[in-house]
């Protein structure tokens, strides 16, 4: 892709002899600010061709936006953008930016902050609680209605239903918390769960 300015307005087009047609930038996926940067660096380039005045300082600028501007519109297509400078004419491949080394991820690590214990340990402990309550109250109204088994079949669905979702909280920053005291409370209802049973 080629950048360059045809009179007073900024026009892109392929690079090379084959490519003829030009296109205006807001023709492009490249929005709309990125569009309007590159007409208004456009009509600063016309005008400093147009002025009597020696382009020395103002040449300067004008062509070091337009490479910042190249850069973006690199960034934004992911391909070279081969920048013709309108002040000195010389051609300047600009290269997409290098995709980042590190992947992100959807949950990243909040900071360095030390590790709640006191307020995890309390949160944990009360969900571990309402897990050993839940559980127990399903295996006595299981027990006192059906055969031993059952409640088994029941805490085993139970505890294979919840495993899952625990394993991938337990790295969660503030989820972990809950994840714990779920763990901890579904393998100390099983005690209470083979006491009814046995």
């Amino acid at each position: 892709m080629e950048l360059r300015v045809r009179g007073d307005r900024a026009v892109l087009k392929g690079h090379g002899e084959l490519y003829t047609r030009e296109i205006d930038p807001h023709s492009l996926a490249l929005g709309v600010d990125l569009a309007d940067a590159l007409h208004e660096w456009a009509q600063v380039a016309a005008a400093l061709r147009r002025s009597a005045n020696d382009p020395n300082e103002a040449g300067t600028v004008v062509s070091r936006r337009g490479q910042q501007l190249a850069s973006r519109v690199a960034s934004v297509m992911g391909t070279p953008v081969h920048y013709v400078d309108p002040v000195t004419g010389e051609q300047v491949v600009v290269p997409p930016p290098p995709p980042s080394a590190k992947p992100r991820r959807l949950f990243a690590a909040v900071g360095d902050e030390p590790t709640p214990w006191g307020t995890g340990l309390i949160v944990a402990g009360f969900v571990a609680a309402v897990v050993i309550v839940a559980m127990m109250a399903l295996a006595i109204a299981l027990a006192a209605e059906t055969a031993g088994w059952l409640v088994l079949v029941a805490a085993v669905v139970v505890t294979g239903g919840i495993a899952p979702s625990l394993w991938l909280a337990r790295k969660l920053p503030i989820i972990r918390w809950i994840a714990l005291g779920a763990a901890g409370g579904v393998v100390i209802s099983w005690i209470g769960v083979l006491g009814v049973v046995f």
